[in-house]
């Protein structure tokens, strides 16, 4: 993490107060954002149906908050009720260029990490473009018959029928301050505006839903697989290149690890000496970066994969904003 984005950090969630030049820039920042999101709620911008319902999984913060672990419980409940879902996003970190089709065989940096990650869990059509318009257009094409979009709140070409936010439930929406002096993309109020909301690591206001991120098993590219609980007491060089990665060293902490950390910016593109270390000790990290890091991972790297536990209750509010927006159930 570099000496800015560490100042940045103490200043968004550590309650430095932000200077002059942080305060005039947010300001400018929310003219042009509140002129922009006004010109498609005036009609003077076109927003765009795809032909299918949209699900919108995103957030008014930047950096990490869980939203691919929940987009793919998503894409599983709505899966086991029978629809066919596809999912898009715009490939953070990647190298390409334009529309990919991302499957469980293409590279990180040709689809993203997120994609390619959403592509080998779920099975599903998984389309990435800057243009989430056509990227949507494109999964149903594919076959999907209802989309889900990994991030895209502030895209507001894209019509959606369902407005999800996640937040960090630790860091929330840290001094509540739009970008730079603060991490919100746009202003709070406009979190009041979506459908749900889920907190990742527990709901602490009314309206919230609790998801928790529970991983069990690690893994390693050979396929071996050990129960974390047999890792107790062991020292592990952690690395994450995530959006909070303080989150997911905490939680090999509370699975009793001892941890050395190693935290890179989100999306970092990672090759063979990031994982060395000097030191005769294994490597941990998260399924995100992991996909980075298939083709040359060592047998002493593990990851460590998480799946997104919300109540019942959740999917079931979920699924009758759902059937309430378009008209139909499925059961």
């Amino acid at each position: 993490m570099s000496r800015i984005e560490e100042r940045l950090k103490d200043v968004w969630y550590g309650g430095r107060e932000p200077g002059v030049a942080l305060r005039a820039l947010s300001a400018l920042y929310g003219v042009v954002a509140q002129a922009r999101r006004a010109a498609y709620q005036r009609g003077w911008l076109r927003v765009h149906r795809v032909g299918a319902p949209v699900i919108v999984v995103g957030n008014i913060t930047i950096g990490g908050s869980g939203k691919t672990p929940l987009v793919i419980a998503l894409v599983e409940h709505l899966r086991a009720r029978g629809w066919k879902p596809g999912v898009v996003g715009r490939g953070y970190g990647r190298s390409s260029r334009g529309q990919v089709v991302v499957d469980a065989t293409t590279s990180a940096l040709d689809g993203g990490d997120e994609p390619v990650l959403i592509a080998r869990r779920c099975q599903v059509p998984v389309v990435v473009d800057a243009d989430r318009v056509a990227a949507a257009r494109r999964v149903v094409e594919l076959g999907a018959d209802i989309v889900i979009a990994d991030d895209g709140l502030q895209h507001y070409r894209l019509h959606r029928d369902i407005e999800i936010e996640v937040i960090d439930g630790a860091r929330r929406r840290g001094n509540e301050r739009l970008l730079p002096a603060g991490p919100l993309r746009e202003p709070v109020q406009r979190a009041s505006e979506c459908d749900l909301c889920v907190a990742n690591g527990g709901a602490s206001e009314v309206g919230e839903w609790p998801m928790k991120l529970i991983g069990d098993t690690l893994s390693r590219s050979d396929g071996a697989g050990q129960p974390i609980d047999e890792w107790r007491g062991r020292r592990v060089h952690a690395i994450a290149g995530i959006g909070n990665p303080d989150r997911f060293f905490r939680a090999l902490r509370e699975r009793g690890l001892d941890v050395v950390e190693h935290a890179f910016g989100d999306h970092h593109a990672f090759v063979p000496d990031d994982l060395r270390f000097g030191e005769d000790l294994p490597v941990v990290m998260t399924e995100k970066d992991w996909v980075k890091c298939i083709g040359f991972a060592p047998a002493y790297a593990w990851m460590l994969p998480v799946r997104a536990e919300c109540p019942e209750a959740f999917f079931a509010d979920f699924a009758s904003r759902l059937e309430s927006r378009i008209g139909k159930r499925r059961d």
